[in-house]
């Protein structure tokens, strides 16, 4: 069902492409040059068309172009000095689900089922992923789209305004103009999305950075943000330029023309920093909070005084008042608690016992818990009565107030 649905979409795709590229020449730009073939006809057109097809060669190539898989039997080479996995990680990364080890910037795609190379996304759109080898295809084809959505909205709004000012027989007859408002519905608001989402990989191209790594650099700048961790440099970003030529080929004249994706997808070259080097911390970084989870050189400890101040420091005005019996002036569910010798009754005896008894503690008295059996023996001793004991009832005596009186002797 699934692959269905993502062929449906193609095809759809495919015909909103169509219907702007074609109707537009077909029944607003033909008409309006008088349906005779000229010069300015073939110089306008031209440009338009060359811009169409190679948008929809980029797109046949999105589509139908694997982005990349890990090879059978592949592993990381420890020996190659230049190998990232080395100097980032330690160890190679594994994909729980593939059951393989996976190379840097690899991520398991739940809709394809398998890992994909330096994947960027899945787009609905294209039915496909969005990694390696078809990157810097889907870059073509925003490129493409954005530039034959201008072009194509140029023609129409210079049809229209060159319309205001015609004559009667040069004015577009409703044919031409049901099409021109059926034109700009469809053309304006492709051109507003393709062209944000254009802009957003323009700049990931630029830096090097996928949509997954782009989640994952902002997750990192929150924690650096909220001080869990040290700010790490990301380590793919090598200069704009040679980020463009890790996607595009390094021959700047064939950029904009479909050539296959440099390099194999298993390595990549890193930056020159000093930041990064043996044993610095990995990428993506992990939540502070998490490492200490599986790893024995970051189990998580407790300080060694229960009263700390802003950044573990000791706060002078939170000091523990000590008693003179030498108790121990830790909370009793400290790991270091030492419970003095007179422990066998907890609570306070020189508070009343007939009252409700506390209990000193490290933040105060705390009041014993008590229920109604409690409270109804606290009041049997009050009024001088043994608990646990059969009492005749003796009722209250007379009095003389009226209110006291039945009402039918009142009466009499």
């Amino acid at each position: 069902m699934a692959g269905f649905l993502g062929r449906l979409v193609v095809n759809l795709v495919l015909l909103l492409i169509s219907f702007i590229s074609y109707s537009s020449q077909i029944f607003i730009i033909w008409p309006w040059y008088g349906r005779v073939l000229s010069v300015e006809l073939v110089v306008l057109l031209l440009p338009f068309n060359i811009l169409v097809g190679m948008l929809l060669w980029n797109y046949f190539l999105v589509v139908y172009t694997d982005p990349g898989q890990v090879p059978d039997n592949w592993k990381p080479d420890y020996d190659d000095d230049g190998y990232e996995v080395k100097k980032l990680t330690g160890g190679p990364r594994f994909c729980r689900t593939c059951r393989r080890p996976k190379p840097p910037r690899t991520h398991h795609c739940r809709q394809c089922q398998k890992c994909v190379l330096r994947m960027d996304h899945h787009c609905p759109w294209v039915n496909n992923c969005v990694g390696h080898a078809n990157y810097g295809h889907f870059i073509r084809f925003l490129f493409y789209v954005d530039l034959a959505c201008s072009y194509h909205l140029a023609m129409v709004t210079r049809r229209v305004m060159t319309s205001m000012n015609a004559r009667y027989w040069d004015e577009p007859d409703t044919v031409e103009l049901v099409f021109i408002i059926l034109n700009y519905v469809t053309c304006a608001p492709v051109i507003l999305s393709v062209g944000a989402f254009s802009l957003y990989h323009f700049n990931g191209l630029m830096n090097n950075t996928t949509t997954i790594e782009g989640w994952e650099k902002d997750k990192a700048a929150t924690l650096v943000r909220r001080g869990k961790m040290s700010e790490v440099k990301f380590p793919y970003n090598i200069g704009r330029r040679q980020n463009i030529e890790s996607v595009l080929g390094t021959n700047p004249w064939l950029w904009c023309w479909p050539t296959p994706a440099p390099g194999t997808g298993l390595k990549y070259k890193l930056t020159e920093s000093d930041d990064i080097e043996e044993g610095a911390q990995s990428w993506p970084p992990r939540d502070p909070a998490e490492m200490h989870d599986g790893d024995p050189d970051n189990e998580f400890t407790l300080p060694a005084s229960p009263w700390t101040y802003e950044n573990g420091s000791v706060n002078p005005d939170l000091q523990p008042r000590r008693r003179n019996n030498g108790a121990s002036s830790l909370p009793p569910f400290h790991p270091d608690y030492q419970p003095d010798g007179d422990q066998d009754d907890e609570y306070d005896e020189r508070i009343d016992t007939s009252r409700t008894r506390v209990r000193r503690g490290s933040e105060g008295y705390e009041v014993r818990p008590g229920d109604r059996e409690d409270m109804l023996t606290r009041y049997l001793r009050e009024v001088g009565v043994e608990p646990q004991k059969y009492h005749r009832y003796i009722p209250q005596p007379d009095t003389d107030s009226e209110d006291d009186v039945p009402l039918g002797q009142q009466y009499r």
